[in-house]
């Protein structure tokens, strides 16, 4: 296995290498075949071309930027540390807010097949809407553009974590349960002490799914509100031309994205176990 994983990472740096270096030598601009003008002295060169910036750009803007993450020098000019920070905090609270709503529901749905013919209807139509569809809707009624960024957030985080709660609630053993009346146990008890270990994989994989639809929805829904956080941030630098700036807040985006799965991905592992 260790071998495994050190070939894997090996591989892994010359992919990465490889790709760096195709992109840095196709982003160079060509030669220019004709002596400049005059005006084209004056707007700064004779390539006048857009082209993707070089990885080697990207990297001395990356190092430019992590070295002073939040610094505040105004409205439009903030560090990527306290755009990420407003980003994280929506995701949170809008998740957080999500988890508060989805869990006991999943449970009643799970536990109650009259609860799930009830409501089956209901989650199926509104589950299939866009979170962005629901975004003029809650700016209109809450008025607040951070609070429907999170209301965004809790419509599109709740339904994978109500489903997969719903999901293992309903898949339990029948003869954990039965164990449990025998030694009866009330419901309350039977729901925390028995089928709450039993379902937490499939809950914790709902949580896990939620939290990646989550971070991608808020980078369109700060496109949308602007102000803060780190989908403003891309498009603020777009509108300013700065290709650099949007490449490197596109890698920010994966790198916490990622930490984010690894976070659930390393809790959904604490709760499994084998029969």
């Amino acid at each position: 296995m260790a071998s495994l994983n050190v070939r894997a990472a090996v591989v892994s740096i010359t992919f990465l290498i490889l790709v760096l270096g195709m992109w840095e030598m196709s982003a160079q601009a060509p030669e220019a075949e004709t002596a400049m003008t005059e005006y084209e002295r004056l707007m700064g060169g004779a390539d006048q071309e857009s082209r993707v910036p070089p990885p080697s750009k990207v990297i001395a803007l990356a190092w430019e930027e992590l070295s002073d993450p939040f610094y505040d020098a105004g409205a439009n000019d903030k560090g990527i540390g306290i755009q990420l920070a407003y980003s994280i905090y929506r995701v949170l609270t809008g998740y957080l807010a999500a988890m508060a709503i989805a869990l006991p529901i999943g449970f009643l749905i799970g536990m109650s097949p009259l609860m799930y013919k009830a409501l089956n209807p209901y989650i199926q139509v509104l589950r299939p809407i866009s979170p962005l569809a629901w975004m003029p809707l809650a700016l209109f009624i809450i008025q607040d553009s951070d609070a429907s960024a999170i209301f965004v957030i809790f419509i599109c985080s709740i339904w994978p974590m109500l489903l997969n709660t719903a999901f293992g609630v309903a898949n339990v053993r029948e003869d954990w349960i039965n164990v449990a009346r025998t030694h009866e146990l009330g419901p309350l008890r039977t729901a925390l002490t028995v089928i709450l270990p039993a379902a937490a994989p499939t809950i914790l994989t709902g949580m896990r799914i939620s939290i990646g639809i989550a971070w991608l929805v808020i980078v369109a829904a700060e496109m949308l509100v602007g102000g803060t956080g780190i989908g403003y941030y891309v498009w603020n630098e777009w509108n300013n031309l700065d290709l650099a700036s949007v490449i490197f807040s596109i890698l920010m985006i994966g790198v916490v994205g990622m930490v984010l799965d690894l976070i659930l991905g390393r809790a959904q592992r604490l709760v499994e176990y084998k029969e």
